[in-house]
């Protein structure tokens, strides 16, 4: 089963293929997606990897903390969004 992994406090200047390569030194990276701001386009400076779960929790042990590019990783499990009320 597959398990969706947040990264944060990423450099704005991270492309996706940089962060696959981090994640693919720990197991088979299923997808990556970075978000940006809906508004400006920018980097919103995090996102989410998809890995297998004994993949993914070793990469999570492995890179919390760990620098990367310059800035200090956040990775945890990605918790599901609450639903927003309008």
């Amino acid at each position: 089963m597959a398990k969706n992994i947040y990264v944060g406090n990423l450099p704005w200047n991270a492309s996706e293929d940089e962060v696959r390569g981090a994640f693919a030194a720990h197991g088979e990276v299923l997808s990556v997606k970075l978000v940006n701001d809906r508004e400006t386009g920018r980097p919103r400076g995090f996102g989410f990897v998809e890995m297998e779960d004994a993949d993914a929790e070793k990469a999570i042990e492995a890179l919390d903390g760990e620098d990367f590019g310059g800035r200090r990783l956040k990775v945890n499990e990605a918790k599901p969004r609450p639903q927003r009320r309008w």
